[in-house]
């Protein structure tokens, strides 16, 4: 069968469209459970994985998200501006910048979190539960064997 006289079929096998789409609902729930228009799902990962590891330069939060510089910085403006991070120069490198959670950052991400779980529960309610853990163990398959032919 050609791409012509079936191109919605194509679009059913192809991962990059159906992991946009997925992408796209993932957010859209994200935005439902969270209601307050204070945090994007990217602002949240950010928010996590600074409040896991106070400190990190925004080089490492690159690392850690896999959310892009440039983006990352923009997140990083904006959430300087609601008031949730603050940042300083690292003492290892003038260049960098350490960033932690300000006490208003700590209370979103305490207001978001039970919202974020609950969207994450919300997705993989798609699937039975006997797939979730393969499916997760599947997205990071691709994730890491992705990074690694990036690094090579």
């Amino acid at each position: 069968m050609d791409v012509k006289s079936n191109p919605t079929s194509q679009l059913q096998q192809s991962p990059i469209h159906l992991l946009h789409r997925v992408g796209q609902c993932a957010s859209d729930i994200f935005s439902e459970e969270v209601r307050t228009g204070d945090l994007t799902p990217r602002q949240y990962a950010v928010l996590l994985t600074v409040s896991q590891n106070e400190g990190l330069s925004q080089t490492d939060l690159v690392e850690r998200t896999g959310i892009d510089r440039s983006t990352l910085a923009d997140i990083i403006r904006r959430m300087l501006k609601k008031g949730f991070v603050h940042r300083r120069r690292t003492k290892e490198d003038a260049r960098a910048y350490a960033v932690r959670l300000t006490s208003d950052g700590w209370d979103a991400l305490r207001r978001a979190e039970p919202a974020a779980i609950h969207a994450d529960e919300r997705i993989l309610s798609a699937l039975d539960p006997a797939q979730r853990n393969a499916f997760l163990l599947s997205l990071s398959a691709i994730v890491d064997a992705i990074e690694s032919q990036e690094t090579a």
